[in-house]
């Protein structure tokens, strides 16, 4: 709950995802890449944490309080201001064809869709959907052609007048049509579409998307006709509560419970909401967790006192000099020692009575599908230059940050090698490989190369060129890195010019970010030229290193012992480290060029619940500090954090997250896309926050999306991602936790990792019979 991520209502154009926030996915074929068996080992994946039972364990009926943020500002998952919520409670409402397996891959609903396949690719691809001749809405309707095609023409984009966030996919499709008979649905494509699963996610009535009033306002504050499990009976701003009762046109298995409520209970108030029994379900931070995991293994239920909590550090000398001071001859002196004593046993009572409340629950926990990464803003300023980037990459132990976040709460710590994919997602790869390991040596020549020198702050400017063109510069080594990378994508077949002269690629903004409505437009355009930056991009192993050696080590541990505003995050109550790691040879005196220090202005949020997010760029400072790079922390509030700071631009580093998804080729293209001038001259950066991108990057991004076979397109994402990884603008740090307090007696929910929610299969476990008496007497 500490986190701060891409707000839902930043201009996005992704897709909502299941959970939270959104998405990525891959594979590479850069030097040093191993073969797809091999990169299934490189990740930890955790598993679900849901409390698993057969339907036939769970009761019938009852109601399940869960708790959610805010009351959300639409249902309609597909306008700007659409969130986690939405996404939430639209889950339990309405048809999602294919929804994310515990692994993130998407899977047929047989709830809806009897088969949905490719049936003909030329000349046009061409997908079939079979619909279950049960599904009907809620109005007894039944499911059909006229809702999708409503809803392809409202999220096309040809037409204004609907206020859509998003139209990836839906612009691609010519036409749609009845197939043989009324439960088949026929579309066709203009231009191939290899993420055509992701579409009609959820599957809005005609009734919704059939004109750009209902569109626009029709679902704001409710759904006339739903098709899920549930059916929205009531919203109530005034309690913040939206109600969810049993559909009963439901075809499939009735959903266990009578009832969902979710209720409004914003993130410092869920340990208090818990203690009082107002929810069953409910995300928390690190904290909340531990004093969770305590009371279910504490005793001071039954007369012994706890082991933490106010007043339980005070050891028998200092609570004997304690009284002897109150009760000592110096009145004024006795009189504070009272007070304080009895302002400790009085806070133990309470926090003694919440852990009570708190033994009726269990934590969930799982790692979320999302991820934190370190941003570099690339548009100006020593960050332009790839060689800083990189040298700000080299100085990082992820590992270490990892662990600082991870390890307290026994979830397996691994720093991510992937922008494209989470642990356990197919086609997972580590590239992080192409940048290398910590190596402060090498992050001190990086530095040097671009001129950046403990000299350089008292010298006068010397015409020294910085930014990739001292890459041009470089010696044998460079070349024969540059030479291997050229071949190995002639092995991976995906197409190269090898011209010289693409450093540009590597992204150095032209202009201020523009504005949210100027991004938007920036979705439409396609790729430019395919310029081969790759030669240039393996020059990142530094001079003298080669990248085999840069070959990450795999992390194995399975034991270690855990979610947020779209995209950067840190678990509140995680623990600092007692020291930050010290580099090797740490740079004496701080670098410069030309007069000037090298000194990165590093832009975190403020807020009482972003305290581990301080303290994870704390570290990071320090390990930059090692090598010279000096850091202004600046602190801002948590409301302008983002859209003032990280959306406008106005930073050097920055922590935020992105969520991960099924269908990078499409979601995750406008986060990694090549910043273009815009005729005003100010800079389109769709969501590409860290201003850095190649046209090459952008090419394998095209030709993904519209490649049919998922294993090349895959192949693609991989050299993408190798390539994201060299143009250094983003370092994954980790995959952020998610921790899910639940009743004890619940089933079937909790940290759902990449999976939704069967909402019809929530409910109370049934109490087990009791057994024969033991040792009973023959």
């Amino acid at each position: 709950m500490s986190h701060v991520g891409v707000p839902r209502g930043t201009v996005r154009k992704r897709r909502p995802l299941a959970l939270l926030v959104a998405g990525v996915l891959t594979i590479p074929a850069l030097a040093g890449c191993g073969s797809s068996d091999e990169d299934a080992t490189a990740a930890i994946a955790v598993p679900q944490d849901v409390a698993p039972a057969g339907r036939g364990q769970v009761a019938e009926g009852g109601t399940v309080n869960w708790a959610i943020d805010a009351m959300p500002a639409t249902f309609n998952a597909f306008q700007a201001d659409a969130d986690a919520t939405t996404t939430r409670i639209t889950g339990a409402l309405l048809p999602t064809l294919f929804p994310l397996d515990a692994k993130g891959t998407p899977r047929m609903n047989t709830d809806y869709l009897k088969s949905a396949k490719v049936v003909e690719r030329e000349p046009r691809q061409v997908v079939l959907y079979r619909l279950n001749q049960q599904a009907v809405w809620s109005d007894g309707r039944d499911i059909g052609v006229p809702d999708f095609v409503a809803q392809w023409r409202a999220l096309s984009g040809k037409d204004s007048a609907f206020w859509t966030a998003r139209n990836a996919g839906y612009e691609r499709i010519e036409r749609i049509e009845r197939g043989a008979n009324d439960l088949e649905v026929r579309v066709t494509f203009a231009k191939p579409y290899g993420d055509w699963r992701s579409l009609f996610s959820p599957l809005y009535p005609k009734e919704v998307t059939g004109s750009p009033d209902t569109f626009n306002d029709g679902a704001r504050t409710t759904l006339k006709a739903t098709a899920g499990p549930f059916q929205l009976r009531s919203v109530d701003k005034g309690k913040g509560t939206i109600t969810l009762v049993r559909n009963p046109r439901w075809w499939g298995g009735q959903a266990k419970l009578d009832s969902i409520v979710f209720r409004a209970v914003k993130p410092k108030d869920r340990t208090a909401a818990l203690v009082e029994g107002k929810v069953d379900i409910a995300d928390v931070d690190a904290a909340a967790a531990h004093r969770i995991v305590a009371a279910g293994r504490d005793k001071g239920g039954n007369g012994q006192p706890l082991t933490h909590g106010p007043g339980w550090e005070i050891g028998p000398a200092a609570a004997m000099r304690s009284w002897a001071v109150a009760h000592g001859s110096d009145e004024n002196a006795a009189a504070v020692a009272r007070a304080a004593r009895e302002k400790t046993r009085a806070a133990a009572e309470v926090y003694a009575s919440e852990q009570d409340g708190l033994r009726a629950y269990v934590l969930r926990k799982s790692l979320e599908p999302a991820y934190t990464q370190l941003a570099l803003n690339g548009e100006s300023g020593p960050l332009a230059d790839n060689r800083v980037r990189r040298a700000v990459a080299r100085a990082l132990n992820r590992q270490e940050i990892a662990d600082a976040v991870l390890s307290p709460l026994g979830l397996p710590a691994a720093p991510l090698g992937s922008h494209l994919a989470v642990a356990g997602q197919r086609g997972y790869h580590d590239s992080s490989g192409v940048l290398g390991d910590q190596d402060p040596k090498a992050a001190q020549a990086l530095l040097a190369d671009a001129g950046w020198t403990r000299d350089g702050a008292a010298k006068e400017p010397d015409g020294t060129k910085a930014g990739s063109e001292g890459e041009k510069t470089k010696g044998k080594t460079a070349e024969e890195k540059a030479d291997k990378a050229a071949k190995d994508e002639k092995a991976a077949k995906s197409g190269s010019d090898n011209k010289p002269g693409d450093d540009e690629g590597f992204g150095r903004a032209l202009a201020p970010a523009p504005a949210a409505a100027v991004q938007s437009a920036a979705l439409l355009r396609q790729a430019g030229t395919f310029s081969d930056a790759y030669a240039d991009a393996r020059t990142v192993a530094d001079t003298g290193t080669s990248p085999a050696e840069g070959t990450r080590k795999k992390v194995t541990a399975q034991e270690r012992g855990p979610g947020g505003v779209a995209g950067a995050y840190a678990p509140a109550g995680t623990a600092a480290p007692a020291a930050p790691a010290k580099a090797a040879d740490p740079v004496r005196g701080p670098l410069g060029k030309d007069g000037k220090s090298l000194t990165l202005r590093f832009v975190l949020p403020s807020g009482p619940g972003s305290e581990s997010l301080r303290t994870v760029g704390d570290k990071i400072s320090a390990m930059l500090d090692a090598v010279g790079i000096r850091t202004q922390i600046i602190k801002v509030s948590d409301a302008s954090y983002f859209k003032d700071h990280v959306a406008s631009g106005d930073y050097d580093l920055a922590l935020y997250s992105w969520p991960a998804t099924a269908y990078p080729a499409t979601d995750d293209r406008p986060i990694f896309a090549k910043p273009v001038p815009a005729a005003d001259g100010s800079l389109l950066v769709e969501q590409n926050y860290t201003r850095v991108g190649t046209d090459h990057i952008d090419q394998l991004f095209d030709q993904a999306v519209s490649e049919l076979d998922e294993g090349t397109a895959q192949d693609l994402m991989k050299q993408a991602d190798a390539r994201i990884w060299a143009a250094a603008g983003s370092i994954p740090l980790y995959q952020r936790p998610q921790l899910v307090a639940t009743d004890k007696k619940l089933a079937n929910v909790g940290a759902f990792g990449f999976g939704v929610p069967h909402y019809q299969d929530i409910g109370f476990k049934k109490p087990q019979a009791a057994g024969p008496p033991a040792n009973r007497k023959k």
